[in-house]
């Protein structure tokens, strides 16, 4: 999965907001309703690096990872950093990037979700846009 795929894929999940914080953040931000679930660093050096939020469980196994390191500032909240997308393998990260969504969706409240056409949170994290 390249870059622009991966950018695709994030902005096709349910209720999902794409932003640009110009400098001196320079971050693509991805987020439902105002909870933060992946972003993109856009400057160099670390252009096009991967962020996003994970369980604790999959913290441990993915910075273990040759290519994932723990996201700057954000490590202590279970948020990694892919150097590389084109080296990550494809389905695991769609699946990684799905939990972060609903895991950020999960933490709004049920008005706010029903107003995002986030009918409801099942119990293991995935979200329904029915």
């Amino acid at each position: 999965m390249n870059v622009t795929a991966l950018k695709a894929f994030c902005r096709r999940l349910p209720a999902t907001r794409e932003r640009l914080l110009e400098p001196p953040y320079n971050i693509l931000v991805y987020s439902v309703g105002d909870r933060n679930f992946a972003w993109f660093k856009t400057s160099e050096p670390e252009r096009w690096r991967f962020s996003f939020r994970t369980s604790a469980e999959r913290f441990l196994e993915l910075t273990d990872m040759p290519g994932v390191k723990p996201a700057r500032y954000m490590a202590r909240h279970r948020w990694v950093t892919v150097v590389d997308v084109a080296v990550f393998p494809a389905a695991y990260l769609r699946e990684l990037v799905r939990w972060s969504h609903a895991h950020a969706a999960a933490g709004l409240t049920r008005r706010r979700r029903a107003e995002l056409g986030l009918a409801a949170v099942v119990a293991g994290g995935e979200v329904s846009d029915g």
